[in-house]
C-alpha cells in the first residue's frame, strides 16, 4: 500500500508539574546519581490531580484542529492511542468528540504502548486508503504516573505525563510531514515483560486495597535486550525497503526511554550522536507520546529543516515495536 498520508499541525503538551529525581529520593530507595547513570533521566512531568487523560489529550485536540484549520464537524474520525484511559469504557476519543461537538464521527482508542504512535501511522494510512477524503485528528495522551509504584525504584524513574495530536489528511500544508513509510511489529509471546494493570485481571472487591497487579511491572534486563534489537531490526529493514541509507536520514527520533537504549541502538545503526534526537532527561519515557513529543520539539529547536527525512523508532509493551520514515515538505 503506497496511501498518501500528510501529518499536520502535529502539537505537543506535558503538564506543568515536574518531578526531580530529588523528589524521588523522599519517596523511595534510590538518588539523583543512580537514576542518571542508568537511565539518563533527570526530570518528568506529572499530571495535576483533577487532570485524566483525555484532558490533557482535549488541550493538544483543540490547538492541533485550530492550527489545521479544521473543524471539529468536519472529521471523520477522532483516533486515540493510549495505555492509561481515564476508564475502560468510553474511550478517550469518544471523549473528546463530545468535548469537541464533532458530531457523529468514527471514533476509537488503541493501545500499542509505546509503538502507539507509529501504530497509529499506520491506521491513519489504511483509513485514507479506504477514503481520500478522510480527515483523522490523532491523538496520544498517556497519564503514566497513575499507573506507577512509587515505591518501586526501578520502574517510577521511568516514566512521566503528556499528550500530542496533529491531524492526518492528505490536504498539502506548507509545514506537513508525509509519512513515506511505517512497519510494525508484534512478539505477544513476551506479553509479560512490560504490564500495566487496572483491567478486569486486577480483581478487587468493593473497599480493598489494590496489589501490586494494579501497577505498571516491567522486567527491565530483558526489555533492554529486546527492545536494543527489535529496534534496530525494523530501522534497518524499512530503509532497505525503501532503497535508504542511514546516510540519507536527517534527523533520527527513537523512542525516549533510556539513555541507554538510545545510543544502543544509534550506535548499531550508525547514527552520529549530533542526528540523534534527545529529550529522555526532561520528560522521561512518555510512551506513546513520546516520539511526536520529541518531533514538534525538533522542529520548534531547528533540527528538522525542510525536505528533511525522519526515521522514528519505538518499542514497548505487547510487545509491540515499529519504524517510520517521514519526509517535511521543502
Amino acid at each position: 500500500m503506497n496511501a498518501s498520508c500528510r501529518l499536520s499541525a502535529l502539537r505537543a503538551y506535558t503538564p506543568d508539574t515536574v518531578v526531580t529525581n530529588d523528589d524521588l529520593e523522599k519517596l523511595t530507595d534510590t538518588s539523583d546519581a543512580w537514576i542518571v547513570s542508568r537511565t539518563g533521566i533527570r526530570e518528568r512531568r506529572k499530571l495535576a490531580d483533577g487532570e485524566n487523560a483525555s484532558d490533557m489529550g482535549l488541550i493538544v485536540a483543540r490547538r492541533a484542529l485550530e492550527d489545521a484549520g479544521v473543524k471539529a464537524r468536519g472529521l471523520t474520525h477522532i483516533m486515540a492511542a493510549t495505555c492509561t484511559q481515564d476508564a475502560l469504557a468510553p474511550s478517550v476519543a469518544c471523549m473528546l468528540a463530545g468535548k469537541l461537538d464533532a458530531g457523529p464521527v468514527m471514533a476509537f482508542d488503541f493501545n500499542a504502548a509505546c509503538s502507539g504512535f507509529l501504530y497509529g501511522l499506520s491506521l491513519a494510512r489504511s483509513l485514507l486508503a479506504e477514503n481520500r477524503e478522510a480527515k483523522i485528528l490523532f491523538v496520544c495522551t498517556e497519564a503514566l504516573t497513575r499507573r506507577v509504584n512509587w515505591t518501586d525504584r526501578s520502574t517510577c524513574v521511568l516514566f512521566g505525563d503528556g499528550a500530542a495530536a496533529c491531524v492526518c489528511s492528505r490536504a498539502a500544508r506548507g509545514d506537513d510531514a508525509i509519512v513515506e513509510d511505517v512497519l510494525c511489529q508484534s512478539d505477544g509471546v513476551l506479553n509479560g515483560l512490560i504490564t500495566v494493570g487496572g483491567g478486569t485481571a486486577c480483581r478487587y472487591g468493593l473497599g480493598q486495597p489494590v496489589g501490586p497487579d494494579f501497577f505498571l511491572q516491567m522486567n527491565g534486563r530483558e526489555t533492554y535486550k529486546y527492545a536494543v534489537r527489535r529496534m534496530t531490526e525494523v530501522c534497518g529493514a524499512i530503509l532497505a525497503r525503501n532503497g535508504l541509507a542511514v546516510r540519507d536520514v536527517g534527523l533520527f527520533v527513537p523512542h525516549q526511554a533510556n539513555i541507554r537504549i538510545i545510543e544502543a541502538v544509534g550506535s548499531r545503526l550508525g547514527v552520529e550522536s549530533e542526528r540523534v534526537f534527545t529529550n529522555v532527561a526532561r520528560y522521561g519515557n512518555t510512551s506513546s507520546v513520546s516520539i511526536p513529543l520529541a518531533l514538534a520539539q525538533a522542529r520548534a529547536q531547528g533540527r528538522v529543516r525542510p525536505g528533511d527525512r525522519v526515521l522514528a523508532t519505538a518499542f514497548g509493551a505487547g510487545l509491540t515495536w515499529g519504524a517510520a520514515l517521514l519526509r517535511y515538505q521543502p
